[in-house]
């Protein structure tokens, strides 16, 4: 479990405590990337670590964005499945389970659930704009998503890592995967309120670069050429 999150100081003891309730009766971790927090982030999430062991603190010294944030998880992860979910407890962890169960259940190739939001809390300006995103990455990107930006995400560690990496990588997952050939489920989330704080992310700063972003991401789409199942050949020939 991989969550992102700065100066959610508030948020994060719920969140937490609401994960180990999800994944009760499962071997899991929880891995908190404090993006240079500067509120009592640190010494909360020191706190909690002495008492839970399955709780694991990573600080980046200062911030570096969502993105790196998940990437930094990731690579510190030592499961299989790497879960991601936000700091702000806009996403419910109870869907945990059915985004992990859907993932098990799927063809080898199913390699990522996503979660889509249903009943987004979030402005009216907000709502539309993500609406607008959404309709332009379909279609430049076909990648059969309706929701990029929600954070509940399970993906296979190994395939994680194989994704080309930039900064706001995060909102192309599904595009991204697909590229690597793998295939994408969807589960159907509820979003909630955030409980404290306010968000850290503007309207139109996440337009200007996204628009460039969904560009790089067609770039690259379009420039992978898939190797089909190499093997390693020997002297005697077998």
């Amino acid at each position: 479990m991989v969550i992102p999150a700065k100066d959610e100081a508030g948020n994060l003891p719920d969140l937490i405590a609401e994960i180990a309730r999800a994944l009760e009766g499962r071997v899991f971790e929880v891995i908190v990337v404090d993006d240079g927090s500067t509120d009592e982030t640190p010494k909360l999430l020191g706190e909690m670590a002495s008492a839970d062991p399955w709780l694991r603190h990573i600080r980046h010294p200062h911030s570096c964005g969502q993105s790196a944030s998940i990437r930094t998880g990731v690579r510190f992860a030592r499961g299989a499945v790497v879960l991601t979910i936000d700091g702000d407890g806009q996403n419910d962890p109870k869907f945990m389970p059915a985004m992990l169960e859907a993932l098990d259940q799927g063809s080898p190739d199913v390699v990522m659930v996503a979660g889509e939001r249903q009943g987004r809390k979030a402005s009216f300006a907000k709502r539309y704009a993500s609406r607008g995103a959404n309709a332009l990455r379909r279609g430049l990107l076909n990648d059969g998503t309706r929701d990029t930006g929600c954070g509940l995400k399970a993906i296979r560690r190994e395939v994680f890592l194989e994704l080309p990496y930039f900064d706001g990588w995060h909102r192309y997952l599904p595009a991204l995967v697909k590229r690597e050939g793998g295939r994408v489920r969807y589960v159907d989330v509820v979003d909630r309120e955030r409980r404290y704080g306010a968000s850290h992310y503007g309207l139109w700063d996440r337009a200007a670069v996204g628009v460039l972003d969904l560009f790089g991401v067609w770039w690259l789409m379009r420039r992978r050429k898939r190797i089909q199942s190499p093997m390693e050949v020997f002297p005697d020939g077998k």
